[in-house]
């Protein structure tokens, strides 16, 4: 069964920084799209980042360039998304999916499997 946990939310301070962590399990593929979401307080789930874990590409939306990182540990199955320069338009809850093949950097209705999520809260 495969399962996804986020880690790491919290409450911080305008330009302040956080990582978020996303553990996968019941998955043995090297090569996977790990893709993190934001969903901000009445908005539509949007994605902010993506990597590719056959060869750690990665992929961002053009609203969070220069702020966000995403990365890898050795293993394919924890992902960490780094968020500097935090904004109160970074509040939302993160989450973090996969799917087995690509474009990663797509529609949340293409990942097929989520995260129950971790919330970030931005206060000035």
């Amino acid at each position: 069964q495969i399962q996804l946990v986020e880690s790491g939310g919290g409450s911080v301070q305008d330009g302040g920084s956080l990582r978020l962590s996303c553990v996968v399990s019941g998955d043995r593929s090297s090569s996977k799209c790990v893709a993190w979401f934001r969903q901000a307080p009445g908005k539509e789930r949007e994605e902010v980042a993506a990597i590719w874990t056959g060869d750690s590409e990665t992929y961002y939306a053009n609203s969070v360039q220069g702020r966000l990182t995403i990365s890898k540990d050795k293993s394919p199955n924890m992902v960490y998304l780094q968020i500097n320069s935090l904004k109160a338009e970074d509040t939302g809850m993160y989450f973090c999916a996969v799917r087995w093949f690509g474009p990663c950097l797509t529609a949340a209705a293409d990942y097929a499997y989520w995260g129950r999520g971790t919330q970030v809260t931005v206060s000035s």
